[in-house]
């Protein structure tokens, strides 16, 4: 019988990545990429961990152009009382637009967002689209180029991922979709259709 703090039990990192690319390879292409220097320094939603490493990527292959899925591991920041926390792993995806965002951040709309855009109107609304407006807090450096990139094509392709708890980043033609809980086949699931999606809608 296997003792509670049995770490024979507790998949490897290399072993996880393996399983969800079982998964992965169900629905979709997918194929490893060689070195790619994503740079992920530029995404603030890394800001809180202090070494972003990418453990492995993979190509999603779409009819126009790729995206991708990346597999990383990072160092938190923030101590726990002056002790170290644990190395995170996480799982994101990837794609590069035709258009220039400038810098985008794209959430799901809270209470708290709302409130504060009552003070500091800072989010990007479309009149024409109350329903992304009312779902989405989508925060923007440069209001003319995320109007034009995120047309009609692109809005329907947000609203329709069947992830519940994510951020999208975009800095200029780079976008980033994931969250940093821990990932798991279902998630990369659901990143990957998004990033495929986009990659074939919006071209």
């Amino acid at each position: 019988m296997s003792s509670l703090f049995d770490t024979a039990q507790i998949p490897s990192p290399v072993t996880e990545v393996a399983d969800i690319l079982v998964t992965l390879k169900q629905e979709f292409r997918i194929e490893q990429t060689g070195h790619i220097d994503f740079n992920l320094g530029q995404f603030s939603v890394l800001k809180n961990y202090t070494d972003v490493r990418l453990l492995s990527s993979h190509a999603v292959k779409n009819k126009n152009n790729d995206s991708y899925i990346l597999f990383t591991e990072a160092q938190p920041k923030l101590t726990d009382h002056g002790k170290t926390q644990p190395v995170e792993q996480h799982v994101w995806a990837l794609a590069y637009l035709k258009h220039d965002f400038g810098r985008v951040l794209i959430r799901r709309e809270t209470l708290v967002d709302k409130i504060k855009e009552l003070i500091h109107p800072v989010e990007l609304d479309f009149a024409e689209d109350k329903a992304f407006s009312d779902t989405f807090y989508m925060l923007v450096s440069d209001r003319q180029k995320a109007t034009s990139g995120a047309d009609r094509n692109f809005r329907n392709v947000v609203m329709d991922i069947r992830l519940d708890d994510f951020v999208i980043e975009i800095v200029e033609h780079t976008l980033i979709i994931g969250n940093t809980k821990p990932r798991g086949a279902e998630k990369a699931l659901h990143l990957a259709e998004f990033v495929s999606r986009l990659c074939t809608t919006c071209d």
